[in-house]
């Protein structure tokens, strides 16, 4: 595969910065695998999503997160297309998700970071990071009243409770869902949000450049407890980053194998052959292990942006 452009994605043929192109390659793959099936609600969500975090959509002002940007959310929502459509292309007719949960999972991952964005009453707040312990509830606040609005009402309460495999502010033992189908939903969407961001070609720079700033303002890197002591989880931006091994090794493959039921193996049966997703996470790990052993972090590509810049421009360390 010729050099990896920023704005592509795994296969580097996709750009994942453009709405309409990643709701064009997720038609292709749902119409694909579920002929004749109606997608129009799919669609729409696709043009809402851009409104919203651009600040079009009424009552919410443009996503201002650099770290989990509108190409985060896209990378992942075409991730997690790849992951239906692997599922139901490998296992039994039984057990396939069929087109109504296919979408139901799709508008989960456009809007499972909704909640980083700030309502037209929190304009005083000073980022939508601020939010971070609490986004993925405001997420499912936000799902509760937009799926009604697709012509997805029945699914609202269940997409609003699956949008929590997402994140940690519930244990996902604790989700409670009857259908197993819907539950791979869950995992899916969990698992799309983690191999979307770890294969990202510009991952390693936005942890240091964007994330730990997030985690500042939501309070992660530095916790105040009630008794005044203070838990300093990351002292700064390059703590982070030599962090991150760890971090990929015991947390995300150990949630993605155990909690998420290994849902990323379905990569496979969408590409046909080995996972994109792994390989680039791969790619991105062994170089940063790399700077981290010869304590040279300034091998780390030094260009970075994100969509919520504005305007949008190159950020260099």
């Amino acid at each position: 595969m010729q050099d990896r452009l920023n704005q592509n994605d795994v296969t580097n043929r996709v750009n994942v910065e453009n709405p309409a192109i990643v709701r064009d390659a997720v038609l292709r793959i749902f119409s694909a695998r579920y002929p004749g099936a109606d997608f129009t609600a799919l669609e729409r969500a696709f043009g809402d999503f851009h409104a919203l975090f651009a600040g079009r959509y009424p009552g919410y002002l443009r996503c201002d997160t650099l770290y989990h940007d509108m190409r985060h959310t896209l990378d992942m929502t075409l991730a997690m297309a790849r992951l239906v459509d692997g599922h139901d292309r490998s296992c039994a007719p039984v057990d396939r998700l069929g087109p109504r949960r296919a979408v139901t999972g799709i508008l989960i991952a456009l809007l499972h970071d909704s909640g980083y964005l700030k309502r037209s009453s929190e304009a005083h707040v000073e980022n939508g990071a601020v939010f971070t312990k609490v986004h993925v509830s405001r997420s499912a606040d936000f799902i509760s009243t937009y799926l009604p609005k697709a012509g997805f009402a029945a699914e609202a309460p269940l997409a609003s409770r699956l949008v929590h495999f997402t994140g940690y502010e519930m244990d996902l033992e604790d989700i409670r869902v009857e259908d197993p189908r819907d539950r791979m939903i869950g995992c899916m969407v969990g698992t799309a949000d983690l191999v979307g961001q770890m294969s990202d070609r510009m991952y390693l720079e936005k942890v240091r450049q964007f994330l730990y700033d997030e985690f500042v303002w939501g309070k992660i890197a530095r916790e105040q407890l009630a008794d005044g002591r203070e838990i300093v989880r990351y002292s700064s931006p390059d703590d982070l980053i030599i962090k991150t091994p760890g971090f990929y090794e015991y947390v995300a493959r150990t949630r993605i194998a155990k909690k998420l039921d290994a849902a990323d193996r379905y990569a496979e049966s969408h590409f046909d052959g080995p996972n994109l997703y792994q390989s680039e996470i791969e790619r991105n790990m062994e170089f940063l292990r790399e700077t981290i052993e010869t304590a040279d972090l300034a091998r780390l590509r030094r260009y970075c942006y994100s969509l919520s810049a504005e305007p949008r421009q190159a950020i260099v360390a």
